[in-house]
């Protein structure tokens, strides 16, 4: 089984390649390709990927290149996790949107907006040329953001599946506070990529015993700490993703922001700390400083989800990005949602959703028409269909201050947009 990693080079690959080195029985990877027009970097990654490998035993090879058509040639998957633009472009996207006294974040609001327009050209090229050297080859996306990047592949009719660690990560805590193992949790997810609330929490499996009141009951104080919203929000019965306070502590956030450095000047110091340790010839397994990078439980999320495509152990349930298809009844049919679905090699299928409260709805179908709006920004063009896209979204919404948002997208941008 041959797997190819677009983006490599990146830091999270060493969280990747121990999952493929612990779940080897779940999915038998013989060949890893790492795939980075970074070539230093890719050499640092590709030494210690291979280190990893050898520490745990699994007979895999490991090689790198910068070469997308051979290496993505042949490949039962690729996996794609890049950033147009690196680290550099995260920092403006944190950024600048302040400046108008909205939140700057690399996947929601102007600067998401931004991540989108320079990366979904970027994406729909190499799915082109996968699509040629790899036609059968599934595509699984890492790539924020998901669900727009998702929603560009599958309109273009590539087998993709959008993936993203929240779900899994909120499995793991409440497997935690519960005490069980985490394969007894199932959730009820739904919604967006980084729009998702968890409707109900289920011991057993989609049609078990729904605990999610005694969760709240009893560890709400301790959900509220880690998501940072207040405890009285909780009260509405759900638990929404941590990406949710951007929309419901918007005016806090921005202040909090404004006050430290960003994230991206904290992760481009992290990834410095983590590329210098990846060059010890000694170091043989993920460092710790890993889990503060982010990315936590996405090699596990990884490897369940190409195991279920590529027919390793059968069909399974997981919470995926992948087309409405009715799911949502009050979203259109090509609209990407992030739901439970049952996947196997003919790829995902949602499970039924019961109906959302209008509370949910209503911001899910928001952000989706702001979604759509930004998808065409992106592959159109166009100064007018930025600020459209910016108008239509919740946490901008006001004519001008998305033109603001709009002269400095453009500004911040222009080397990733030729028609800027």
């Amino acid at each position: 089984m041959k797997l190819a990693v677009v983006g490599g080079g990146s830091t999270y690959t060493p969280e990747l390649v121990d999952g493929f080195a612990r779940m080897r029985d779940t999915l038998p990877v013989t060949e890893l390709v790492l795939i980075d027009p970074a070539a230093e970097r890719l050499e640092l990654i590709g030494g210690l990927a291979r280190r990893i490998l050898a520490r745990q035993g699994h007979p895999g090879t490991v090689t790198t290149t910068s070469d997308l058509d051979a290496g993505v040639a042949g490949a039962d998957a690729v996996l794609l996790q890049l950033r147009v633009g690196g680290q550099a472009a995260r920092l403006q996207d944190e950024t600048w949107p302040l400046e108008c006294g909205c939140v700057g974040q690399e996947t929601t609001g102007a600067g998401g907006l931004a991540k989108a327009l320079r990366t979904v050209p970027v994406v729909l090229d190499i799915a082109e040329r996968v699509r040629r050297s790899a036609p059968d080859a599934w595509i699984i996306d890492f790539t924020n953001p998901v669900g727009i990047v998702t929603r560009a592949l599958l309109g273009a009719g590539h087998k993709a599946v959008g993936l993203c660690n929240v779900a899994i990560g909120l499995q793991r805590k409440f497997a935690a506070l519960l005490d069980v193992a985490p394969a007894e949790v199932h959730l009820d997810h739904v919604g967006l990529n980084h729009l998702t609330w968890e409707t109900g929490v289920r011991l057993g499996g989609p049609d078990g015993t729904d605990v999610l009141p005694r969760l709240l009951a009893d560890h709400g104080d301790a959900v509220a700490a880690d998501l940072r919203l207040p405890r009285a929000l909780l009260g509405l019965g759900v638990v929404p993703s941590y990406y949710l306070r951007y929309f419901y502590a918007h005016d806090e956030v921005v202040r909090e922001l404004g006050e430290k450095p960003s994230r991206a000047a904290e992760v481009a110091a992290m990834e410095k700390e983590l590329l210098a340790l990846y060059g010890d010839p000694a170091l043989d397994e993920k460092p710790a400083l890993l889990a503060k990078r982010g990315g936590a439980f996405y090699s596990e999320a990884a490897v369940d989800l190409a195991a279920a495509l590529l027919g390793g152990g059968g069909p399974s349930v997981q919470v995926v990005n992948t087309r409405n298809d009715g799911t949502l009844p009050f979203l259109p049919d090509d609209a990407v949602i992030e739901v439970q679905a049952r996947v196997d090699g003919s790829g995902p299928v949602p499970l039924p959703v019961p109906r959302l409260d209008p509370l949910f709805a209503g911001l899910t179908a928001h952000v989706s028409a702001y979604e759509d709006l930004a998808l065409d920004a992106a592959l159109r063009g166009g100064r007018e269909r930025v600020s459209k896209a910016l108008l239509a979204h919740p946490l901008v919404g006001q004519y001008d201050l998305a033109q603001g948002l709009t002269d400095r997208l453009l500004a911040h941008n222009k080397e990733h947009l030729p028609w800027a």
